[in-house]
């Protein structure tokens, strides 16, 4: 009788289920041994030199790779972050009377932070878009702020408009006219057992104002 071993006794595990569970159990251990498989295969030839089979499926690789599992190689030697970079901006408003003002200076990454703390499943905006887009920039421009390439303008774009996403409510009633950012370094003391000293100041990185566009604007909120 199918459920009971040889000396008559009941059998255990997967012995135990009936045919169909195990072939249930069966094929769900395939299919994930098979998805483990391909996960490694696609991490393994997403930080592999270039080669045959990146040359030609780069781009299946990279959608499966990004964003969810990107690595930042930056915390490890040769060159491991020794800094914090912090992402602040303030916005120029036009009120309904006529007159303008211009807001304090709000640490975006402060809070991005605040919402990745503690929570076990922060979304890949907070970890992610608010970062990668200030390095955009910073790559693609010089220490005058002037575009070093083509994608200079995107960068541009592409954190002005986060800036205006973000700070739209900072408006109370009236429109977001320009926006500026500027990035907080601060360099990451040293230990206390070690003897090297290290100028905590925080240096700032100022940008000019930038006109907001229309386009700038989220869908329906043009004015």
């Amino acid at each position: 009788m199918a459920g009971t071993d040889p000396d008559g006794g009941r059998a255990g595990g997967i012995a135990a289920l009936s045919l169909p569970s195990r072939l249930v159990v069966g094929a769900a251990v395939v299919a994930v041994a098979l998805a483990a498989a391909v996960h490694l295969v696609m991490a393994f030839f997403a930080v592999s030199p270039s080669n045959t089979v990146t040359k030609r499926h780069g781009g299946q690789i990279d959608d499966y790779i990004y964003p969810e599992f990107e690595r930042n190689w930056k915390l490890f030697a040769p060159n491991p972050v020794q800094e914090n970079v912090a992402v602040q901006a303030r916005v120029e408003v036009s009120r309904p009377d006529g007159g303008t003002s211009t807001t304090g200076w709000t640490d975006l990454t402060a809070r991005d932070t605040a919402a990745i703390r503690h929570n076990p499943l922060p979304s890949h905006t907070q970890q992610n878009e608010l970062r990668r887009a200030w390095e955009f920039y910073s790559l693609s421009h010089d220490d005058q702020e002037r575009p070093t390439g083509p994608r200079g303008e995107l960068s541009e774009t592409y954190v002005r408009r986060i800036v205006v996403l973000r700070l739209r409510d900072e408006a109370r009633g009236g429109t977001v006219r320009r926006v500026q950012v500027r990035s907080a370094t601060t360099p990451v003391a040293a230990p206390s057992w070690s003897d090297e000293r290290t100028d905590t100041g925080t240096v700032y990185r100022v940008l000019p104002w930038w006109t907001v566009t229309p386009a700038d604007l989220p869908e329906g909120s043009a004015r």
